[in-house]
């Protein structure tokens, strides 16, 4: 099956339900297929078959039927983020050769290209503001092996990485994913971040595919997220540790009583923070997932399964982790090692960028984090392979050291660094974001360090940044801070 099959049946079944909500804007079962049908007709007779779409918009009524479109089409749809900078956007295009580009920008005009200078239309007016015929042609669901979309995640090069990925590997994990979370046509899903951030894109066609209804936001707001669950009795929240935290703030004392689910991704939710979350969603269980853009799913975390809280979870179902060393040895449990994982739900290939981190040995894969798994089955990071520093001869894992200054209480975020230094190969340099209302010393850090971590993984180095940069998935910016750190734009050494 394609990630669009089933939506027809949804409009049979229940035509004048509503499937899909964009701010004030409803469009009905009914409604949002027919416009699917309309717009993958369209884009069947301006493509090649097997030709690639990019689609260069914002998060709007437009990018969500375009990309369903494209899917039920048979082509592929290069989802491109709005927010890089024109010359990233366009050397993302030459590598790619589109056969159609449908951006909000007009500078991207030209012979394959529609510029869409209004992506918020209602859903009812993009076919028409595209030129695509009034009538339905209805498509024949392609191949669950045909290429459907291009997502990115940052390269080593500067430039994005395009991942590929056919049906199957969607398909595959929407039928795994019920057996975890049970998302049925009753819900009603809240997914509130840019439709660039695959979290979200799933959010929206896995509750399409189950026939729930689904809420998008243009932006992420915390006081609309509040809102929206209120009014429209959402019961699966998708969201990024930061997200969450910012709706339980902008929420005070108010109890959102329709959740069940909470699904969180994209990085560890703090252990000190859970009773906020608890009062906040009294009814709701929480989980958080580990994985990569490349593997999908490989570990879910719930917080009624009591897993260790260094853990970041058991086996998805549906997928198989191992550790093993490079050559692809498997390791014993509490042995350190590359992270490895079989499932249905991998990617293809890769459409453009380096994939020197990738591993593979037969049909699991390394995106080159390391960890371990206890006895019990549970896997513990230990870092990233790429990030590794090596300081008077010895590996450390940047990632350990931040876990443990993120517990501070006066840390909202860390970021530990390897610089040049003479005698021990890397010196490790803390960067830390302080709220305002806090005060630390670096010698406070370095005793709260001494601690839980043996003294050549303690940095001697801390600045504070008032500003933290971080991705639009809500991760730190490692990328960028680095930058400021060699820039020395960073004025504040903690005394």
């Amino acid at each position: 099956m394609s990630i669009t099959a089933a939506l027809s049946h949804h409009a049979a079944r229940t035509p004048d339900r509503d499937a899909l909500v964009f701010e004030d804007q409803r469009v009905s079962w009914r409604n949002l297929d027919r416009e699917i049908n309309r717009l993958a007709g369209f884009i069947a007779c301006a493509t090649p078959e097997g030709g690639g779409v990019a689609l260069h918009l914002p998060t709007s009524p437009a990018l969500a039927l375009l990309f369903l479109s494209v899917a039920r089409a048979g082509r592929e749809a290069l989802v491109l983020d709005p927010d890089w900078p024109v010359e990233m956007t366009g050397a993302i295009l030459a590598q790619l050769s589109s056969a159609l580009v449908v951006s909000f920008d007009a500078r991207f005009a030209g012979n394959q290209a529609i510029v869409l200078a209004d992506p918020l239309l209602p859903f009812a007016q993009i076919a028409p503001a595209l030129g695509a015929s009034t009538d339905a042609v209805p498509k024949s669901e392609p191949d669950a092996l045909t290429p459907f979309y291009v997502g990115f995640t940052s390269g080593s090069t500067g430039l994005p990485k395009g991942y590929r990925r056919h049906h199957r590997s969607w398909t595959d994990s929407f039928r795994h994913d019920a057996l975890e979370f049970g998302i049925t046509r009753d819900d009603v899903i809240l997914a509130p971040g840019t439709l660039t951030h695959s979290l979200f894109l799933y959010a929206l066609v896995h509750g399409l595919n189950a026939g729930a209804r689904v809420i998008l936001c243009r932006r992420f707001r915390p006081d609309a997220v509040v809102r929206l669950i209120e009014g429209e009795g959402v019961t699966v929240l998708y969201g990024v540790p930061t997200q969450l935290q910012l709706t339980i703030k902008a929420a005070g004392k108010a109890a959102l009583a329709s959740l069940r689910w909470i699904l969180s991704s994209g990085a560890k939710w703090p252990a000190g923070e859970r009773e906020p979350l608890r009062r906040l969603f009294p009814n709701a269980r929480f989980a958080e997932f580990y994985g990569a853009s490349e593997t999908s799913f490989m570990t879910v975390a719930k917080a009624d399964e009591s897993g260790p809280e260094t853990s970041v979870g058991r086996a998805f179902s549906g997928a198989v982790v191992t550790i093993r060393d490079r050559a692809g040895r498997s390791l014993a449990a509490e042995r350190t090692g590359y992270v490895f994982v079989e499932s249905p739900f991998l990617f293809m290939n890769y459409a453009c960028g380096d994939a020197s981190d990738l591993l593979r040995h037969g049909d699991a894969i390394s995106v080159g984090d390391i960890g371990f798994l206890d006895p019990q089955g549970f896997l513990h990071l230990v870092g990233r392979a790429s990030r590794k520093i090596v300081t008077s001869g010895k590996n450390v894992y940047p990632e350990e050291i931040e876990r443990v200054l993120e517990c501070h209480p006066a840390v909202a975020a860390a970021a530990v660094l390897g610089t040049p230094d003479s005698s021990r190969g890397e010196r490790l340099v803390a960067l830390v974001h302080i709220p305002a209302d806090a005060a630390v010393t670096a010698a406070d850090l370095i005793a709260y360090l001494r601690d839980a971590l043996p003294l050549y993984k303690v940095p001697r180095v801390y600045a504070g940044l008032p500003d933290w940069p971080r991705t639009r998935s809500g991760k730190t910016d490692f990328d960028a801070l680095r930058q400021v750190w060699i820039a020395g734009a960073i004025a504040r050494r903690l005394p």
